[in-house]
């Protein structure tokens, strides 16, 4: 494999991750939401997330978390927006994305390729802080969403499964805050209703 993928393959796989530009987000299709955001628009917002933390006060490597959002869900370009709804195993699903991930590797060139597929897989482990905080980031983004949802299209606690699956599953501290922020933040939402 060379070291920097072709003119030609940089652009097959710039095309391809383009598809994700597209790709509505199945939980939200699932509940018929308006306008539902892409896989792009929340690995984007995730990626925005990361400046949100420092290195030296937060314990975490800034730059790694912000390429791990911006890998995180890049499969989907090719496998899609797989949910529990979607009658796929975990494992399957695991070997479709790496399969994914693998393909873009033999497109961009064993560098960026390598650096890709190593923090799609360390996502995936969840063994390092950075992998842990990128998680955290996925799950509050969806309820950021969800609460974007209900507040903008007046639809009051219809997406509260949303957030029953995220409950107690948050690790890093300043996520913590800014998810107690948004209880709060929505809680007042719901009681002015």
């Amino acid at each position: 494999m060379a070291a920097n993928g072709s003119p030609a393959s940089c652009l097959a796989f710039l095309k391809q991750i383009g598809r994700l530009k597209h790709l509505k987000r199945t939980g939200w299709v699932l509940r018929k939401v308006d306008e539902p955001e892409t896989v792009s628009g929340h690995m984007y917002r995730m990626a925005i997330m990361s400046f949100l933390f420092d290195d030296d006060d937060d314990g975490v490597d800034r730059d790694r978390v912000m390429k791990m959002c911006l890998v995180h869900d890049m499969a989907e370009s090719i496998v899609g927006d797989l949910t529990p709804h979607c009658g796929v195993s975990d494992e399957d699903k695991h070997q479709r994305e790496v399969a994914a991930i693998e393909s873009f590797r033999s497109l961009v060139g064993q560098k960026a390729g390598t650096e890709m597929y190593d923090l799609f897989m360390e996502y995936e482990e969840q063994k390092t802080k950075e992998a842990k905080v990128v998680k955290d980031l996925d799950k509050f983004d969806m309820i950021l969403q969800a609460f974007e949802y209900e507040t903008d299209q007046e639809r009051p606690g219809t997406l509260e499964e949303f957030f029953k699956s995220t409950e107690g599953k948050f690790t890093h501290p300043k996520i913590i805050k800014l998810i107690e922020q948004l209880y709060k933040e929505r809680g007042e939402k719901l009681k002015s209703y």
